[in-house]
């Protein structure tokens, strides 16, 4: 696939991106160069390597839970900006 002047606008309007016209050259060429190099390793015979989602093997380190005390509330509420009692004040989001 060849990177052209109108798929790097393209992309970069998807991204909502603002490019200079030196930019969108300099981005055509590494979006070039990223493409023959995935090209090469297109070339590359996988067919005896078994699908994986991790190079190394990954299993999950879980800890018992325990009861313990909970925060303070004073503690928990020290840094913030605003308080409603004992929670956090927040601006409104939902209009209605």
């Amino acid at each position: 696939m060849k990177i052209t002047p109108e798929l790097v606008e393209h992309v970069a309007n998807l991204a909502r991106l603002e490019l200079s016209g030196e930019e969108k050259e300099r981005m055509e060429d590494q979006l070039g160069k990223i493409l023959e190099y995935i090209g090469l390793l297109d070339e590359l015979d996988i067919s005896d390597v078994p699908p994986t989602s991790h190079v190394i093997d990954v299993h999950n380190v879980f800890r018992e839970d325990e009861v313990k005390e909970s925060l303070p509330v004073g503690k928990g509420l020290a840094n913030a900006p605003e308080r409603a009692g004992t929670a956090f004040k927040v601006p409104r989001i939902i209009e209605g």
